[in-house]
């Protein structure tokens, strides 16, 4: 009796299985898993801190991990075509969002990026970086395929460089600088993939380098997050000095779970700080062991795309996995006082809902672009293919056998 998902299965749930890239999918479940630990470990002391349930975290984490997981799963089945469509409409979707945070969000530290819903506040920009990205690559791949009256390439370049300018100025209005420099290094990425030339290059990298100096210059919380970093004995260090003392009472295995202390003492132990949480209560080995699930993810869906065929797709998942492995990246290296301080998540570990689902968005996206794509015609026709004539009928015959 043939298995449902045995190989000569042509139904849609054995064919999404036997093409989704599983290595990818069980980092995933690996992230979401150590997301639920971790949470356990750093939430209840912040919930107590603030006067709220000890469970109130713990709870809603499950749900946004919960729903992130279901988000992976039901976009991953999706073909390119849909991928594509679902970027556009989210894309419009999260610009007009977070144009509207400017109108009606919620100030938070002086800024302005949340919506307030009745169960959670949303932040719109994070469903701006996976959608630009696609959105991006469909345009950029477009302009070599697509030929307008007069023989007048299709203007992909200029509508990214368009819509890449609306998000700059909707994100510099919030602030977010953060959120921009992100977006801006994955825009920078597409166009370095999708061939640039090495000038346009290194003007790119200089104006960014020159947007830097002018954040600087503007903001008063970046020059502050600088001055801090190049200088210790400038301004507060407690968060910064606290998650190093962290990790350094962690060591090789950690104090052990609901041992450490780190957690009674950050604001956002449950959050930006995380990392931290899991150096002190389970040690070096398992802050590796997250980087290396990170690393498998980007290195991975990275070769992956270099098999690809088709610019759309290689530029597509370049995009996206460079704004997955970027925010994790500055979560880490913030922690660790590699770069100075920025308010950003851990993907799938640190608590948010916005955070978890618009990252939940992106992997799928990424499991969906680099699945195979087999029609049901195809794995049909393979299975009930009768066996080549030579490969019996011509085979040579030994000698001494002939009848």
């Amino acid at each position: 009796m043939r298995s449902e998902m045995s190989r000569i299965n042509a139904g849609a749930i054995a064919r999404w299985w036997r093409n989704l890239d599983r290595v990818t999918l069980s980092c995933v479940g690996i992230l979401i898993g150590l997301g639920y630990i971790l949470m356990l470990a750093a939430s209840p002391a912040v919930a107590s801190r603030i006067g709220a349930s000890r469970d109130m975290f713990i709870f809603k984490q499950v749900a946004f991990l919960t729903l992130a997981g279901l988000i992976v799963l039901i976009t991953s089945t999706l073909s390119r075509s849909a991928v594509r469509n679902l970027a556009i409409f989210g894309g419009i979707i999260a610009l007009g969002a977070t144009a509207m945070t400017l109108v009606h969000g919620m100030e938070i530290k002086g800024a302005r990026r949340w919506i307030s819903l009745p169960l959670m506040s949303v932040q719109p920009s994070e469903f701006l970086k996976p959608c630009f990205a696609v959105v991006t690559a469909w345009l950029l791949a477009s302009r070599r395929r697509i030929v307008l009256r007069g023989n007048i390439a299709f203007p992909g370049m200029l509508l990214a460089f368009i819509g890449f300018g609306a998000i700059l100025a909707l994100l510099k209005s919030q602030p977010d600088i953060g959120m921009l420099s992100v977006i801006t290094m994955v825009f920078m990425t597409q166009l370095f993939v999708d061939g640039l030339r090495l000038y346009w290059v290194t003007l790119c990298v200089a104006s960014m380098v020159g947007a830097f100096g002018m954040a600087y210059i503007a903001f008063p919380h970046v020059r502050s997050r600088v001055q801090r970093f190049l200088h210790p004995d400038v301004g507060d260090h407690y968060q910064i000095d606290t998650a190093l003392r962290a990790f350094g009472n962690g060591g090789l295995t950690g104090r052990g779970p609901g041992e450490g202390r780190v957690k009674d003492m950050l604001p956002d132990a449950h959050a930006d700080f995380v990392f931290a949480v899991a150096g002190e209560e389970y040690g070096l080995l398992l802050c590796v062991g997250i980087i290396v699930v990170f690393g498998t993810i980007v290195i991975r869906t990275l070769l992956k795309a270099m098999r690809e065929d088709d610019p759309f797709i290689i530029i597509a998942t370049s995009g996206l996995v460079t704004g997955f492995g970027l925010q994790a990246f500055v979560n880490m290296g913030s922690t660790l006082h590699l770069i100075p301080t920025k308010g950003m998540t851990l993907p799938f570990i640190s608590y948010g809902g916005s955070s978890a689902m618009s990252v939940a968005l992106t992997m799928g996206m990424v499991l969906a672009l680099t699945r195979h794509q087999v029609g049901p015609s195809k794995v049909v026709q393979a299975a009930n293919a009768p066996l080549h004539p030579t490969t019996f009928q011509d085979a040579p015959l030994i000698e001494g056998r002939r009848s």
